[in-house]
């Protein structure tokens, strides 16, 4: 039987990207010469696109802006059976990029994340406490995590690629995907790899807090989608408790003076704990659509071949 080669696509998102991107394309060449190099060129006002095509990558353009846009177009798009996917800033290191396909080449995972490790220079403070919350906040919330959630070097199988359900338009979509990869328990590994610093004239896209309350939302919209009943059990608990709290000098009163008189607090409280339960009623409804909703996904999943 003749030996089977994966075919292989190294995806890279680009922005404004024309100080590195020459650079991590011939990177990349070097350490996977078989692969295909798409450059996913999304809006940019400098020389990246013309960069990218002279340096023998195949550029596309995405009008759309964000990254999730171009995550969507990418996974649209390519077909192959190995995608990597990795920032255009030389902040990862393309070196080891076989190293990061071979659990998918080897059978053994679908996804594999860098988890970036380096200098503390590499890292703004405010970015490294916002990667610990967040990954604080995804483990409480779905049972468990990953290290680094916003990792942007990752390896993807076809059938990861072709069933993800990228929703995300922007910076919140490596979230997404780490999100989907939990939930459907989707095999995967993470590996340590070097994250270097910015070189002179690159900058973050990243801004700290629009896009970190972004990722917030984006975290509690999945919470509420793929695991309902414990998101309206947490709201109808909360309405209950205030309703008690209001409800307790009521009762009170009327222990000690067999008197209501505080007529509109008993209302309030009366619609709190009705709204409590239509809540908590509501969550196990949506918690039945949900299940059947990550069944139709997950065999969605199982029935993309693994080799284009």
């Amino acid at each position: 039987m003749a030996h089977y080669t994966p075919s292989v696509v190294v995806l890279l998102p680009c922005y404004n990207e024309a100080p590195t991107i020459a650079r991590v394309i011939e990177q990349f060449k070097a350490s996977l010469p078989e692969a295909r190099i798409c450059v996913f060129d999304n809006n940019s006002r400098d020389d990246s696109a013309a960069l990218a095509a002279a340096a023998g990558a195949e550029v596309f353009r995405v009008p759309l802006q964000g990254k999730g846009n171009v995550v969507r177009r990418m996974f649209a798009d390519i077909d192959a059976d190995i995608y990597v996917m990795a920032d255009a800033d030389c902040t990862y290191d393309a070196s080891r990029a076989r190293e990061l396909i071979k659990p998918i080449v080897d059978g053994t995972a679908d996804t594999v994340v860098g988890v970036r490790d380096g200098k503390k220079s590499a890292f703004p403070p405010a970015h490294v406490f916002g990667n610990k919350l967040f990954n604080i906040v995804v483990q409480r919330l779905f049972g468990h995590g990953l290290r680094d959630i916003f990792s942007g070097y990752r390896a993807f199988s076809r059938r990861f690629a072709k069933s993800f359900p990228a929703h995300s338009e922007r910076f919140e979509i490596e979230t997404e995907m780490s999100i989907f990869m939990l939930e459907q328990r989707i095999p995967y590994l993470e590996i340590p790899m070097h994250y270097g610093e910015r070189p002179e004239g690159s900058f973050s896209k990243l801004s700290t807090y629009r896009d970190g309350f972004r990722i917030l939302l984006t975290i509690l919209r999945l919470f509420k989608e793929s695991r309902p009943f414990a998101f309206f059990s947490i709201i109808a608990t909360m309405l209950a408790l205030v309703s008690i709290v209001l409800a307790f000098p009521v009762v009170m009163e009327w222990r000690d003076t067999g008197l209501i008189n505080r007529l509109p607090t008993l209302i309030l409280c009366t619609g709190l704990g009705l709204l409590s339960g239509l809540t908590f009623v509501g969550g196990m409804m949506l918690d039945s659509l949900a299940r059947t909703y990550r069944e139709t996904r997950h065999l969605r999943y199982l029935n993309v071949p693994p080799r284009s």
